[in-house]
């Protein structure tokens, strides 16, 4: 499998790095990374990660500038794609097609090429607009996936809550690193 991945200015970008290091334990698939400027100085802000670092998560980088990147065209065969997380810019642009980064050209090659491309919004609160822009790219085509974290798993950590999500991000792409507590149903508690 291929995937591409987008890390753009949004808040969350340790959901985006978190999944780059479970793809790196999955020798199956071949991760593409593009991370945008707003997604770099989110790393810098965000994390004790350096750019450099997290780009080295991945097989291959690509400039967010290079508009002739491989990515750039449904020739190349990608798989999917995941925006994580995912901007209201770059959501913006790709409702719109305006694809003047390699990030929202390579999701309008997704699209049109019928694959799988993940959004990963993290905005809080939102207005009508975002949603607005949410339900175009849904009808669209691409699967909105949120950061909600799940309490039925019983979270410990932060790091559990992330590896969550990301556990089931992945799972839209039938992957599995083992890290999401599947539901099993209620507990129950039979008394004679």
């Amino acid at each position: 499998m291929r995937l591409t991945v987008g890390i753009t200015g949004a808040s969350g970008v340790i959901y985006g790095i978190r999944l780059l290091e479970m793809l790196r334990t999955l020798p199956e698939v071949e991760s593409h990374l593009v991370v945008s400027n707003g997604g770099k100085l989110n790393i810098a802000l965000e994390t004790d990660w350096q750019p450099k670092a997290v780009e080295a998560l991945a097989d291959v980088v690509h400039s967010d500038n290079d508009l002739a990147a491989s990515i750039s065209s449904g020739s190349c065969g990608m798989d999917g794609m995941v925006i994580i997380p995912c901007s209201m810019k770059t959501l913006s642009g790709v409702v719109n097609s305006y694809a003047d980064n390699l990030i929202v050209r390579a999701a309008d090659v997704t699209l049109k090429e019928r694959r799988r491309l993940v959004l990963v919004p993290r905005e809080s609160p939102m207005h009508v607009g975002h949603t607005r822009l949410l339900h175009e790219a849904a009808t669209m085509g691409a699967v909105i996936c949120p950061p909600a974290p799940a309490f039925y798993n019983h979270p410990q950590s932060v790091d559990d809550i992330i590896n969550h999500t990301v556990g089931r991000v992945l799972d839209l792409f039938g992957l599995d690193c083992g890290t999401v507590k599947r539901w099993q149903g209620p507990a129950r508690n039979h008394k004679a």
